[in-house]
């Protein structure tokens, strides 16, 4: 169902974004920015993936919706379309986005790192697979019936990496729900990225990152931020090094004012093996200010760029300018006369 939206031009200040993935098109030279849909610019009701696009990162056309989870009916979830990505791979586009449904029990109930089962959600939730053979869709999910991740586990923001040997892998987080340390792993993908080969990988908890604040307490923590891992993105360093972004909820700030607060925050770790297996050293973060889930991607004038949200809620879309030392991933500038500042 279709409602009315607004008509020409966006701004990155105007366009309601989470998630933001950038896939630049050198055949078009246009930037493809993917996000959830929101009905009130797309003009398209339902659960599910929009893009908007732009050749100068400055004026950008009104989103087009190119997938739709309510429109796959034997989905087996149709909540979230949580953070899309575009991937090409093997002659297709493949989209990832995460699904989940609250009214949807998981059989096996989760138990936590330290061996002590606790509930604090334990319903469907996951990375589901699309394919188009457009940028532009329509999208088609390769398995209806399920996530590609381990549909028993809770799961969200899946990413594609692929490997020095040619070998597809996704990683994605593993919910503080089930685990209360949140944390990130990785498993090996089909060919065809249709389905999964053996079992999840773990790569590092939240709590590794050592400016979070607090150890974990004993027993299941309560308090809020939780200990949360999100939007895992991977890039390769000229040294050889495997940058990981980040998200996670940093607490114990000390303000300006002599406060202390907590927030979302873009961080970033390393594998200097320059393995997926690591192991993982955890960096300072690079943002803080409620900013995260943020992904790397070049300009066509070949300048590293990072894009993220903030702030969580009502998000919008921020420019950052970046550059990398030997492992270490540094930003330069903020894109101000882009993105609006704030």
């Amino acid at each position: 169902m279709a409602t009315d939206a607004p008509s020409g031009p966006m701004r990155l200040p105007d366009m309601p974004l989470h998630d933001p993935f950038v896939v630049a098109d050198d055949a078009t030279r246009t930037y493809h920015l993917y996000t959830s849909n929101d009905p009130s610019v797309s003009g398209v009701e339902g659960v599910g993936t929009m893009v908007y696009r732009s050749r100068d990162l400055h004026d950008w056309t009104r989103p087009k919706v190119v997938f739709l989870a309510t429109e796959q009916t034997k989905l087996w979830a149709s909540d979230g379309g949580w953070a899309p990505e575009v991937h090409a791979w093997d002659g297709r586009y493949h989209l990832f986005t995460t699904l989940h449904d609250e009214n949807s029990p998981l059989a096996v109930p989760p138990t936590g790192r330290w061996g002590t089962p606790f509930q604090l959600a334990n319903h469907r939730r996951g990375t589901i697979t699309a394919v188009s053979d457009s940028l532009l869709g329509p999208f088609t999910s390769v398995d209806p019936a399920r996530p590609t991740p381990p549909e028993h586990l809770m799961t969200l923001d899946g990413t594609l990496y692929v490997d020095p040997s040619g070998q597809p892998w996704m990683v994605y987080a593993h919910e503080w729900l089930q685990t209360v340390d949140g944390t990130m792993e990785a498993i090996r993908l089909a060919p065809d990225l249709t389905g999964t080969i053996g079992d999840p990988v773990f790569l590092f908890k939240a709590s590794d990152a050592p400016w979070i604040g607090e150890e974990i307490p004993a027993g299941v923590p309560h308090q809020l931020p939780p200990y949360v891992t999100d939007g895992p993105q991977l890039y390769r360093t000229p040294d050889g090094s495997l940058l990981m972004l980040w998200s996670t909820y940093e607490k114990n700030v000390l303000g300006a004012d002599g406060t202390l607060t907590g927030g979302y925050v873009q961080t970033c770790a390393v594998s200097k093996s320059g393995e997926i297996k690591g192991p993982w050293q955890q960096q300072r973060p690079l943002l803080r200010n409620d900013s995260g889930h943020g992904m790397l991607f070049h300009t066509f004038e070949g300048q590293l760029t990072m894009i993220l949200h903030r702030p969580f809620e009502n998000a919008r879309g921020k420019l950052y300018e970046m550059e990398i030392v030997g492992h270490e991933l540094r930003v330069l500038r903020q894109r101000v006369d882009l993105d609006g500042g704030g």
